[in-house]
């Protein structure tokens, strides 16, 4: 499902109401709401709105356990860090307890790291599969989405739920789910805004597979695929 919002905040403003009834639903059918949330700049106003009437109340945060799906390894306060974005914009400012919020730590070897947090999430999801109910993503200019960037090793996962992830460009690791755990998720959503995004979305959305589709179109979950694209970003594509 592909829906067009006149600009980010009528984006953002979509999708916490789709946050929120994801996390009413999975609440009265599993008692707990697994969500995984994305970093970057475009899902910021989403949880300010997140983190706000009528939002505040509609979502069972005592029964919301907060993962992320992938992060920088930086120092925790690094304005970089995904989890210190989501902590200024949202989980402070909500009911949510301290200990169901899982941050991506990477204060030991990247590889060392990946492994903990894997061994975290297979303990939250008790040796079964691991399936969130609610994975956010976002989009990159050259088609990676967490942290899965084209032409890395990391795509070729199939056994790892979590990996680190050397990016060259930027001259970090990251940590980030594994394309395995993401397509396993109830519901994926894309948040995308911005025409800047308009060539690289129109690929994803519509362009010919070929031998090396771009990370983001790897994302095939077993449950619902939305995108949620505002309209600047959605100006290519010519299905809307």
């Amino acid at each position: 499902m592909i829906r067009v919002c006149v600009d980010l905040e009528a984006l953002s403003s979509a999708a916490a109401e789709l946050v929120a009834a994801e996390a009413q639903r999975a609440v009265q059918t599993g008692g707990r709401f697994a969500v995984a949330l994305a970093g970057g700049g475009t899902p910021r106003r989403t949880y300010e709105i997140l983190s706000r009437e009528p939002y505040r109340k509609l979502v069972p945060w005592e029964k919301t356990h907060v993962f992320w799906g992938d992060e920088r390894c930086v120092a925790a306060a690094d304005t970089r860090s995904n989890a210190l974005m989501a902590r200024q914009a949202l989980l402070d400012h909500v009911p949510v307890p301290t200990v169901q919020v899982h941050p991506m730590r990477c204060n030991r070897s990247p590889a060392a790291s990946a492994e903990r947090y894997e061994t975290e999430l297979r303990s939250f999801f008790a040796g079964g599969a691991p399936r969130f109910d609610l994975i956010l993503l976002g989009l990159g200019d050259n088609g990676h989405t967490a942290s899965l960037f084209p032409g890395t090793p990391v795509l070729a996962e199939r056994r790892r739920w979590v990996a680190e992830v050397h990016v060259a460009e930027e001259g970090m690791h990251r940590l980030t789910l594994t394309l395995p755990v993401i397509n396993q998720a109830a519901a994926v959503v894309f948040l995308v805004s911005g025409g800047g995004k308009a060539s690289i979305l129109r690929e994803v959305l519509e362009g010919s597979p070929g031998p090396h589709p771009v990370p983001a179109a790897l994302v095939r979950p077993a449950g619902r695929l939305m995108w949620l694209v505002d309209r600047d970003a959605a100006r290519l594509l010519r299905h809307r």
